[in-house]
């Protein structure tokens, strides 16, 4: 059994970090999968999708880590050419990840009890954002 859904969002850019867990597990719940995985996407090059503690102590940690591995402020070619000053957020999409698999077990998302599923819009704007979740298994 294949299950798609989707979970809409309105997200403010520049390392943005969302909670979405409850979200997964609604679909995960409307799925009827017991056993399987799922699969939480994000439908852009300048998001994506990972775990963390959702507490606002690790997630100024990410993001502090992020700009300093990846800098607003540096120079990218992608900014030379486009001018649309995102660089940024395309390199730090493509370090982070556009999705993640989560096994599903007995009807429910397979987290640790202080991992939580967040979205992390890196854009330099704000913006409408889309995630599909497909649950897969039995």
């Amino acid at each position: 059994m294949v299950y798609t859904g989707n979970i809409s969002l309105e997200a403010r850019g520049f390392c943005d970090v969302i909670d979405v867990t409850a979200d997964a597990a609604s679909a995960v719940d409307a799925s009827g999968v017991r056993e399987g995985i799922a699969v939480v996407f994000t439908r852009g090059s300048t998001s994506s999708v990972t775990t963390i503690e959702y507490e606002p102590g690790a997630v100024a940690d990410l993001k502090r880590a992020l700009d300093q591995i990846v800098p607003e402020d540096a120079e990218y070619r992608h900014n030379q050419r486009w001018g649309d000053g995102n660089g940024f957020s395309h390199v730090r999409s493509a370090l982070m990840k556009p999705s993640i698999s989560i096994p599903v077990i007995e009807g429910r998302l397979a987290l640790g009890t202080w991992q939580q599923i967040v979205f992390l819009d890196f854009d330099n704007r704000q913006r409408s954002r889309e995630l599909i979740v497909q649950v897969m298994g039995e």
